[in-house]
């Protein structure tokens, strides 16, 4: 009698899911070790998300930074099913998706994300627009066009929240609004970038200040209607006109982990050990956004791209060990430094002993991420096509 396969189901296609997956069609599996492995996400393609300011300017393509899972998985034994997680029974083993396909496992991995949390503001949910999923720059660029397109003077846009996305975001608005645009930076702390390295935070103030970006520090947002922004300062609340409200502030857990019987911490993200399995439940795997994970050495770990693509290559791997009988390896993560687009061919770039910004840094972010994307076919795609546009645009002239 012939052993049944191991089923792997991975919930989740962002850099934890799909790159656990692809590590996972790469270990040395024998044929009798051969798992099934499911990847699940409700959307059909994958998105490199640092790079998804790119489309507002028109400087990248929906395809380049958001291929479909059905193309990068191809020849890699890993099935995708598109759909949304209805349940998951922990005691049984087994998924129940949205459309009533029962996935059973034999490992797990969650990989769900994180989502931005709206709050109870009053008006936010109705009005802001969030900017972390590709629907999310859609919403944005029909919004876009069509103040662009109207006789209005001006087109005024507040971001709220001075981390890495708002600072992002502002900076290619104003690039891509120009004179026409009016922009506001709003932030509740009293600077922005508050974890970002001194020579950062000063490349990030000079693209705000040049691009003439307004900075509202130490402001809190009280109310949101359709034209209209109420903001705090102190004790003085002021309304001001504005055509979009962008939102990027915090991270909540996907509401499906919330009802699991699984140990959270306050943020309701999920405890792992340094071996990113789930505590007291060794047949299940957490990494990303939505685990409490601290690395062998201790360090607690922010919720960034890079991390979850590190966590994905010890993920697989520990998948595989506890397969093969083989010991599982403790997370080590090694930071990298950060990278920040500041507008059309502008960033600024740190780490490994290294500071750019300007040019340089752009050009630097670009190679940076291309290595990262998730397959080889797909790197080379849109390295051709990145090589070819310069040429491209010279003949259009």
């Amino acid at each position: 009698m012939t052993q049944s396969a191991n089923r792997i189901v991975i919930l989740g296609g962002g850099f934890g899911g799909l790159y656990t997956a692809l590590a996972l069609s790469r270990l040395p599996w024998s044929k009798p070790e051969q798992p099934q492995i499911t990847l699940v996400d409700q959307r059909d393609r994958f998105l490199f998300s640092p790079l998804l300011y790119e489309l507002l300017t028109g400087e990248l393509q929906t395809w380049e930074i958001a291929p479909p899972f059905e193309e990068l998985l191809a020849n890699t034994g890993v099935r995708f099913h598109q759909g949304g997680v209805a349940s998951i029974a922990i005691d049984n083993r087994q998924v129940t998706l949205q459309d009533g396909t029962l996935l059973p496992y034999d490992r797990l991995v969650l990989a769900l994300g994180g989502e931005t949390p709206l709050g109870d503001i009053p008006g936010v949910a109705e009005h802001a627009i969030p900017f972390r999923t590709i629907e999310d720059a859609y919403r944005l660029e029909e919004r876009l066009r069509e103040l662009e397109t109207s006789d209005a003077d001006k087109i005024r846009v507040a971001v709220v929240g001075g981390g890495y996305s708002g600072v992002e975001l502002a900076c290619k608005l104003a690039d891509r609004l120009g004179d026409r645009g009016r922009l506001r930076l709003v932030e509740r702390g009293a600077e922005i970038l508050k974890t970002s390295p001194a020579f950062n935070q000063e490349a990030a103030q000079k693209a705000l200040s040049d691009r003439g970006v307004w900075l509202d520090l130490e402001t809190t947002v009280e109310s949101l209607t359709t034209d209209s922004l109420s903001l705090k300062y102190r004790d003085r609340v002021d309304a001001i006109p504005v055509d979009i409200v962008l939102w990027t502030v915090g991270t909540q857990v996907a509401g499906i982990i919330h009802s699991l019987n699984l140990k959270q911490n306050q943020q309701q993200k999920i405890v792992v050990e340094p071996n990113l399995q789930v505590v007291d439940h060794p047949e299940i795997f957490a990494l990303g956004d939505l685990a409490d994970c601290h690395d062998a050495d201790g360090q607690t770990l922010p919720a960034t791209a890079q991390v979850a693509l590190q966590q994905a290559d010890y993920c697989g791997w520990n998948i595989w060990a506890s397969l093969t009988d083989r010991p599982l390896l403790p997370f080590r993560y090694q930071h990298l430094g950060e990278m920040m687009t500041l507008g059309s061919d502008n960033a600024t770039l740190t780490g490994l002993g290294i500071q750019l910004d300007g040019i340089a840094a752009h050009v630097a972010r670009r190679l940076a991420y291309l290595y990262r994307l998730p397959t080889l076919d797909h790197q080379i795609k849109v390295g051709m096509n990145w090589i070819g546009q310069p040429l491209r645009d010279f003949l259009s002239v």
